[in-house]
């Protein structure tokens, strides 16, 4: 690891988070990939302690929230009984601001009540107040986790229904959506800010920007502790380095989080 040049360790991480996979980088840089996963997790660890310094007291007011499908390993229908719950299927929730489009808070683990609750936790502790408008999807633990975390928050799901389609139709692009129903579950959310749309475009940014996210690919992670550690480098370099393109800033600079845009060597340890 220490033999890695500062220029070539800010080459190997641009290559990370604009989509590149492990080997791709070894063939184009000659960076072997223990040395690349060695990079990854030791920077992702990093990352995670720069957001988990820079998000707090957010002034967010429209929160949207998601997850994101992926797997260790192997598939949830190929994992055997008794094996690790670190394999298999894995969901990242998000939680990004609509206005600011910054990611305030997410977490890597099962599509479980006890995650949403763990998520959701983590939210709360990063916002300047409850009082937001929270728009979700249909999924059921939000219900009481959304409630619980955020007792002021006005609280709304999206819940779309799909049509059912060919398997070939299934396999390349999303269903089509039948109908959409915007639910009010707490308080009196504003109902032309309900919405999903904003997180949904995010989970594209995420499968375009981490490799091991493709669908229909053999780019998938071999350990949880690199698929987080990917996550946490993405959402460092998403907030504080990335300009948005709609906001011309990035999204860290929009929520008056940092004054100025990081560089990608910024987030080396």
């Amino acid at each position: 690891m220490n033999v890695l040049s500062k220029e070539k360790q800010i080459a190997v991480l641009s290559m990370l988070v604009e989509g590149c996979s492990v080997r791709a980088i070894e063939r184009m840089t000659g960076v072997q990939k223990k040395t690349t996963c060695r990079l990854l997790a030791r920077v992702g660890e990093h990352c995670k302690a720069v957001l988990d310094e820079k998000m707090r007291a957010l002034e967010c007011k429209t929160i949207h929230i998601d997850e994101i499908w992926t797997f260790v390993k192997k598939k949830q229908r190929r994992v055997l009984p008794g094996e690790s719950d670190e394999i298999g299927d894995q969901y990242t929730f998000v939680a990004m601001d609509s206005r600011s489009k910054l990611v305030a808070s997410f977490l890597v683990g099962k599509r479980t009540e006890q995650t949403a609750h763990q998520f959701l936790f983590d939210l709360s502790k990063r916002l300047s107040s409850d009082r937001v408008q929270v728009s979700t999807d249909g999924f059921k633990p939000y219900r009481t986790a959304v409630p619980y975390h955020l007792r002021n928050a006005d609280f709304a799901q999206v819940v779309k229904s799909f049509s059912n389609s060919d398997d070939d139709d299934r396999r390349y692009s999303p269903p089509s959506v039948c109908s959409v129903n915007k639910i009010s579950v707490r308080g009196y959310p504003y109902v032309d800010d309900i919405s999903t749309s904003h997180i949904e475009r995010q989970n594209l940014t995420m499968r375009m920007h981490m490799r091991r996210f493709t669908r229909l690919s053999n780019a998938f992670s071999k350990k949880l502790s690199n698929l987080k550690a990917a996550v946490c480098l993405h959402f460092a370099w998403y907030n504080l380095v990335r300009v948005h393109q709609a906001l011309r800033i990035t999204p860290a600079m929009a929520s008056g989080v940092t004054s100025r845009i990081w560089k990608i060597e910024n987030l080396l340890p």
